[in-house]
């Protein structure tokens, strides 16, 4: 019976900082996805992305206003420019999100989810 209750303690413990160290690592890349620019701050999600892209399919590269997360009007010279630093972080930042992840969900024991 003790044995029972001393597995169950160490997976509920496992569990545990699983989930604390999924959030610290989601807080980590939300923090890469945010992106300040003209005095705005973005946050870099699929939206922005498609609706950047949209922008500039209709030939909207110059002198665009977009509205950034607190919604203040925010003029954006170069939307091509833009485009590309926002892209460039949304990659880099999911792809370290892969990697950080992947390793924290290998890992099978408290001690090693600490060590990530």
């Amino acid at each position: 019976m003790q044995e029972q209750l001393d597995k169950a303690l160490e997976f509920a413990n496992y569990r545990q900082s699983f989930a604390i160290q999924r959030k610290t690592l989601k807080e980590k890349i939300d923090a890469q996805l945010t992106y300040g620019v003209n005095g705005g701050i973005f946050k870099i999600d699929r939206s922005l992305l498609n609706f950047v892209e949209m922008l500039i399919f209709k030939s909207r590269r110059e002198n665009v206003v977009l509205l950034d997360t607190n919604d203040n009007p925010i003029l954006i010279e170069d939307l091509t420019k833009f485009r590309d630093e926002v892209f460039d972080r949304y990659f880099s930042a999911t792809f370290t999100y892969l990697e950080e992840y992947q390793k924290i969900k290998k890992a099978r024991s408290v001690e090693t989810l600490l060590e990530v």
